[in-house]
């Protein structure tokens, strides 16, 4: 069904298209951050407003840490890449598009479920992959909560998908300084 401007009436369906999860590993976002965070808007006009870095913020969080934060190597990279590739199969969730980084992971996954549960259930199944495979301690791997981005449209998931894939500072080829030609 199309509205008024001949687009389909994607926000009427009960759930997404798919989810943009991004979750990260314990103690590596701490509040205050130089890099930034941002709060929901009460202002509907603005879903989300930047909050500036606090850095006597930061220091105080990370000094109160109970454990060292969790930063993840290559291999537990790995280990995290191919447990959600078997979450998503053994569940049935459509996985579009993954990149785990060393301290948080995005993913792009549809399934007529919340994505909160999806999360939840990514983050049981890695903490317990990642253990057996005696790759992290035995304290909080993950920290709490994470982002879930709403994708009704196919613009929006292709988007995400290319964001996941393209958009997190790797290079996926190596330019040549003295063979490339501008």
């Amino acid at each position: 069904m199309l509205d008024d401007y001949g687009f389909e009436f994607y926000e009427e369906n009960a759930f997404p298209i798919a989810y943009l999860l991004t979750f990260r590993t314990f103690g590596t976002w701490l509040h205050g951050n130089r890099k930034g965070a941002v709060q929901r808007s009460r202002d509907p006009r603005w879903r989300i407003v930047p909050v500036p870095p606090n850095v006597p913020l930061n220091k105080s969080m990370l000094s109160e840490l109970k454990q060292p934060q969790v930063v993840l190597d290559k291999q537990q990279r790995t280990f995290v890449t191919e447990a959600i590739e078997e979450v998503c199969k053994h569940r049935k969730y459509g996985l579009h598009a993954l990149n785990v980084r060393t301290n948080h992971t995005h993913a792009v996954i549809s399934k007529a479920l919340k994505p909160e549960k999806i999360v939840n259930d990514l983050k049981a199944y890695l903490t317990r992959r990642l253990r057996a495979e005696n790759a992290t301690p035995e304290d909080k791997v993950w920290s709490r909560g994470a982002s879930t981005r709403y994708l009704w449209k196919p613009a929006h998931l292709d988007a995400a998908i290319e964001y996941v894939l393209y958009s997190q500072g790797d290079v996926p080829f190596s330019l040549d300084a003295e063979t490339w030609q501008p």
